[in-house]
């Protein structure tokens, strides 16, 4: 496996400030001259509640809200495009990274964006093209194919090197409460997860599949990871503290690649989208015993967690005397045979085929689903019967007039 040598540079302006995304653009953006064919969709990402996307394009990037659907913002910019933007919860940091036939910036470097001064604060440059990029209030993680570098987002210094697997997808995520600090990312060997509990300082190594892993998940405190493999057509829960494998589910028996995974904020529900122009979703079984997840709150604020470069990353478990790790973590033992027969889906939306569909869940037994062909949908599913879910909206993304929808009859 060829080395991946450290970051050329990196660079921070300390004059921010955090700011919550408004309901309407709250910055000036400029003049928009690229509605129309010509612009490309190039990326879509969800920020960390799934409450709303941002989408990069060949001529800047634009944020969307999902209930109400509603195009919040938009920069469009004549210099080119951008293959990554990664929103911080609904403020106004974002990471960008140049992308397309004109990228506007080289697709080797992390810009961290402030919209609210309208000027990159921070930059990252490195010697080889950035697969992905991910943030939490205090950190930055950036992903290159064989390393992922985690730095503290108050100073951008440099805190963990972790090696993986060739990772041409970029795959890796992080838990996002304020008291978790959990990352999951492609192991060393073919099928596995490395899990790196930060706070406790523990890495676990989970065998989640036989073949290379192609897509991951964590629920926000990170103490579950949902996998599936190239081979596309299982899906796995597992425990992230033990590496238990909690539950297993089919998505079909042809090969599939896997576009997505969401799981609902209560664990109750599991999404999956594929090439196979479906969404599956599937009634999980897995329960935390203890502080139900939807308890928590979804940490959206406007501040930004200031912490001392010199302190590790907050605790898997916040301090408190009443919180008992054990009962946090007393999964339904006994509940589970030792083998497992995999279970089919529950509901299901169809798409079309080949298309990247990422899906994620709404509120009140919805799933959102956002398409690089510039569609969005929202349908909803009946949590009693399952069966096939009712399509409720449905946009396109980059025209004029993006309220234009249809309604389900």
């Amino acid at each position: 496996m060829a080395a991946v040598p450290p970051p050329m540079s990196s660079t921070v302006s300390t004059s921010r400030g955090i700011h919550t995304w408004p309901s309407i653009p709250f910055g000036q953006s400029e003049p928009e001259l690229n509605d129309n064919n010509e612009t490309e969709l190039l990326s879509v990402s969800w920020n960390q509640d799934y409450g709303c996307f941002a989408a990069g394009t060949s001529s800047g990037f634009r944020i969307y809200n999902c209930d109400p659907f509603k195009e919040t913002f938009r920069r469009d910019l004549k210099g080119g495009g951008f293959g990554i933007v990664e929103m911080l919860f609904r403020c106004n940091i974002l990471a960008l990274v140049g992308g397309g036939a004109n990228p506007q910036y080289p697709p080797n470097k992390v810009m961290i964006w402030d919209d609210h001064q309208s000027r990159c604060i921070g930059e990252f440059s490195f010697r080889s093209e950035v697969r992905a990029v991910k943030l939490r209030r205090d950190r930055i993680v950036v992903v290159l194919e064989h390393k992922i570098y985690v730095y503290n987002f108050a100073d951008l210094k440099l805190l963990h090197q972790i090696e993986t697997l060739a990772n041409l997808r970029g795959l890796c995520c992080l838990s996002h409460h304020s008291n978790t600090s959990v990352l999951a990312c492609p192991g060393l060997h073919r099928g596995q997860v490395r899990v790196e509990h930060f706070g406790l300082k523990v890495t676990k190594f989970i065998s989640a599949h036989d073949s290379h892993i192609a897509c991951l998940t964590l629920t926000m405190d990170g103490l579950l990871l949902a996998t599936a493999s190239t081979k596309g057509t299982l899906i796995r829960i597992s425990n992230t503290m033990d590496g238990t494998r909690l539950q297993e589910v089919r998505r079909g028996v042809e090969r599939a690649e896997i576009y997505s995974i969401a799981l609902s904020p209560t664990v109750q529900w599991l999404a999956v989208s594929s090439d196979k122009g479906t969404v599956h979703l599937f009634s999980l079984r897995v329960r935390v015993v203890g502080e139900d997840s939807s308890n928590h709150p979804t940490d959206q604020g406007p501040e930004m967690v200031q912490q001392n470069s010199s302190t590790s990353l907050d605790p898997l478990i916040s301090p408190n005397p009443g919180a008992n790790l054990s009962s946090s973590l007393s999964f339904m033992k006994g509940v589970l045979p030792k083998y497992f027969s995999s279970e089919w889906s529950f509901a299901q939306f169809h798409l079309t085929e080949n298309t990247r569909f990422l899906a994620a869940f709404g509120s009140q037994n919805t799933v959102v689903i956002v398409g690089m062909d510039g569609s969005f949908y929202r349908c909803s599913f009946d949590p009693l019967n399952g069966g096939e879910m009712i399509q409720q909206e449905y946009v396109r993304l980059l025209k004029a007039d993006n309220r234009l929808r249809s309604a389900s009859a």
